[in-house]
């Protein structure tokens, strides 16, 4: 059977609509479009259900059919959100007190999807972690009140049926997938103490010993908790607001892994700077780091925190796995201009480097072949739009929002795990009238005194750092130590001094390998003796310049200057140990 094809939901001043995915990339004709400005949109976990609100009702329908599921006379809903089993629909709006109700309406409301009945309300003046949290099979639901975590249990919310108490928890997450639950709690240090991250199993709550894990750090104003998919560890990112070192105008960031066995690690980034953006692959066995000043490194760790593959550096601040774990696109959004890297995962192969310039939103399709890039107010109020790519690089489909409308937001349908099975990866870009955009290898600024002039490692205004699998060997030599260097060199010197010696001349003692001191005369004249010093003084920093350019390590001018005069050096030393 033929995989079904997935949907694009579109919100925008003129509406919102459902758009069938390639290759149609048509309107659907199952649903109707709403002309009346939307506030917010979703799909439920398995895609079944489409929901938005339009600033005069709620309305729930079937993606397949377009069947009116429920109706909800709520105007003020600014957002919604389905449980993971489609049972129950929670909405939010604006919390508002007036003189005959000072203590205001419960704003946050929980609906039965089968009866259109109100399950229960509660009071969140916050939109921040408005929505609960739902395990997979609703037998839990957490809400974070007052600075500790409410459990509910199967949709019973007229009863808490346990409480997690910790002094000003600030942050949680409940893990993905099967039963045991796992949650993990952020607490914000005080008094000059540390902050932490505790893991806890459902409901074993029973002080710090009942924790699976714990972690501590003190450079921590705010984090974010990312589970991996299998609820097997989290990925904490802590941040600061201010660095006090100044070295960065955005705060401070570290990263740590804390895994529900107990092990936990501060992940080594080898480049100083942000950390833009944290990823899981999908399998669960490795993730995506972004991070350090531009042009930004991205590498991929696996469980052990090891460094798996680097992809050295460039113009990017996102990283998005396929569905299915087989792609990554490390991209550059925002404030850059929208280049994007398609890697294998499997070979670590780029595959293809198409540019989307100003685009906001990016989302993978859930079958794994096609994304959607789009430029959507308010962040952008001008050049509204979205494309439909192939990852191969491929526009299959493209839309421009007239100047005076705006696109506010596009959302893939979601479906099931295992709905679309993986397909080998294509590097040749498909067929389409709109082509491809392929990023144009952009020309580095250069000052105008430097213009006329060759390039230099010197001129480069920023460090470039190839990934890892095309990085050549240093100057197609292969790499030895400095010792195996020193000690080759030494062998070398001996050996060619041996050929110079005449057979009736006896010859001289062997240099000792320790520096010497003071200078011994070989030719009954100190003054020869002192520019041989020299010029070997010379040449082991030279070889000392050339170790640090074989590294990897960016060469300045003069530094470059000095190595090629290597070679006449040489000739002189050759030209005062013969007596010339």
């Amino acid at each position: 059977m033929a995989p079904p094809t997935p949907h694009l939901a579109v919100r925008g001043s003129d509406g919102t609509l459902l758009l069938c995915g390639p290759p149609s990339c048509q309107e659907s004709s199952a649903f109707q479009r709403d002309d009346q400005q939307g506030k917010h949109m979703t799909f439920s976990n398995d895609g079944s259900l489409f929901g938005w609100c339009n600033g005069s009702q709620v309305r729930v329908i079937k993606v397949s059919t377009g069947d009116l599921v429920k109706s909800f006379d709520l105007p003020k809903t600014s957002v919604l959100e389905f449980s993971p089993l489609n049972k129950v629909l929670a909405t939010w709006q604006h919390y508002t007190k007036t003189q005959d109700n000072p203590q205001g309406e419960a704003n946050l409301q929980l609906w039965d999807l089968q009866t259109g009945a109100c399950i229960k309300a509660f009071y969140q003046k916050k939109i921040t972690g408005w929505c609960p949290s739902w395990a997979d099979d609703e037998s839990i639901t957490a809400r974070n009140v007052n600075n500790e975590l409410h459990f509910y249990e199967n949709n019973n919310f007229e009863t808490i049926a346990n409480k997690l108490h910790l002094q000003k928890v600030s942050e949680f997450a409940l893990s993905p997938g099967s039963q045991p639950s796992k949650v993990v709690v952020y607490v914000p240090g005080s008094k000059g103490g540390p902050s932490f991250v505790r893991l806890y199993q459902y409901p074993n709550f029973g002080g710090p010993t009942s924790a699976l894990a714990n972690k501590s750090f003190f450079k921590a104003d705010r984090v974010s908790m990312l589970w991996n998919k299998k609820a097997t560890a989290v990925l904490v990112t802590a941040s600061t607001e201010v660095d006090k070192t100044g070295a960065s105008y955005y705060g401070e960031q570290t990263l740590h892994y804390v895994a529900i066995n107990g092990e936990s690690a501060v992940i080594q980034l080898p480049k100083r700077g942000p950390i833009y953006d944290v990823s899981w692959n999908p399998n669960s066995s490795e993730f995506c780091v972004v991070y350090g000043f531009m042009p930004a490194k991205a590498t991929v760790f696996n469980s052990k925190c090891e460094s798996v593959f680097d992809f050295g550096t460039g113009p990017r601040n996102a990283a998005f796995y396929s569905p299915q774990g087989h792609i990554l696109v490390l991209a550059g959004f925002g404030n850059l201009r929208g280049q994007m890297e398609v890697w294998d995962v499997k070979k670590y192969k780029q595959v293809s480097k198409p540019q989307a310039e100003d685009t906001t939103h990016f989302f993978w399709c859930p079958d794994g072949e096609h994304v959607v890039t789009a430029t959507c107010s308010p962040r952008l109020r001008v050049s509204n739009g979205y494309k439909i790519w192939h990852y191969t690089g491929t526009v299959l489909y493209k839309h421009e929002t007239p100047s005076n409308k705006e696109l506010w937001e596009v959302l893939w349908q979601p479906f099931p795990t295992g709905t679309f099975p993986e397909k080998p990866v294509k590097y040749q870009a498909l067929p389409s009238e709109l082509g491809s955009t392929e990023a144009k290898p952009a020309q580095a600024y250069r000052p105008p005194a430097l213009r006329n002039k060759p390039q230099t490692a010197s001129s480069k205004l920023h460090e470039e750092e190839l990934p890892q699998n095309m990085k050549p060997s240093a100057a197609g030599e292969k790499q030895i130590s400095k010792a195996a260097l020193k000690n080759q060199k030494r062998r070398e010197a001996k050996k060619a001094a041996k050929q110079e010696i005449k057979p009736d001349e006896a010859p001289p003692p062997v240099a000792d390998s320790t520096p010497a001191t003071h200078v011994t005369s070989s030719f009954g004249d100190p003054e020869t003796d002192k520019k041989i010093k020299n010029l070997k003084k010379k040449l082991k920093a030279i070889d000392e310049l050339k170790d640090q350019q074989a590294a990897g390590k960016v060469m300045q001018k003069n530094q470059l200057e000095k190595m090629q005069k290597e070679s006449q050096l040489l000739k002189e030393l050759e030209d005062l140990e013969l007596g010339l």
